[in-house]
């Protein structure tokens, strides 16, 4: 992946900060509750996206194989009207990786694809979500935002995920033992006009079996 370059920093006990993608196998290490690989998107990628039109942004909520996102990837720009470019090739590129990435390190065939600006109900409090685990990264706009939680509660610090650099979260629904202090959400919007792009991908054990929501295509 030619998008961005590494930077390293630190972070809460439970998250580990990785300079590589192959390192983020991390979030099956004892004690780990989420794993980030980061890194700072090149600034002519970045310059590209951040001043593209809202309605010409690819969006997308589907269910495929990995070997099949970058196929899809090309027929969703071409609809949504999105520029045909250099910077446009890596955006698409660098999602076809990550679920590449995120699938091998979860041992899955097939994934959930959601592509877009973040939904109403992503935008609540700090929680963990009843997924075995999430991979999200925000192309546009501010990060995910994570903290360490005492007795419950909401964490009283919190980092940012930056842009462009993907983190993979433990869920409920972890098979392993997992109790999680490590808290995240989606944070709020500062300015009504902000627009954001964020990729999440999730693992899809079962297709037969999925909450209300599973998109309807299938590649």
């Amino acid at each position: 992946m030619n998008l961005v370059h590494k930077v390293a920093q630190d972070t809460f006990d439970g998250v580990a900060i990785v300079e590589t993608p192959e390192e983020l196998v991390n979030i099956h290490r004892l004690g780990c509750s989420a794993a980030i690989w980061r890194r700072t998107p090149l600034h002519e990628f970045q310059t590209w996206i951040d001043t593209l039109e809202a309605d010409v942004l690819p969006t997308a909520r589907m269910i495929l194989k990995p070997e099949r996102v970058h196929a899809a990837l090309v027929d969703l720009i071409h609809i949504c009207g999105t520029p045909d470019c250099r910077e446009c090739h890596m955006l698409s590129g660098d999602i076809a990786a990550m679920a590449a990435l995120f699938a091998e390190v979860m041992g899955v065939d097939y994934l959930r694809l959601n592509l877009g600006a973040p939904l109403n109900c992503d935008l609540r409090g700090f929680h963990v979500d009843a997924v075995t685990a999430r991979l999200v990264c925000t192309y546009r706009g501010a990060g995910t935002q994570y903290g360490k939680s005492v007795r419950g509660r909401e964490p009283e610090s919190y980092s940012n995920v930056p842009t462009g650099s993907p983190i993979i979260l433990r869920g409920k629904l972890w098979p392993k033992p997992s109790a999680t202090n490590i808290l995240y959400r989606t944070p709020p919007f500062q300015d009504p006009n902000e627009t954001r792009l964020q990729l999440v991908l999730e693992p899809v054990m079962d297709l037969e079996v999925g909450p209300a929501n599973t998109p309807k295509t299938i590649h």
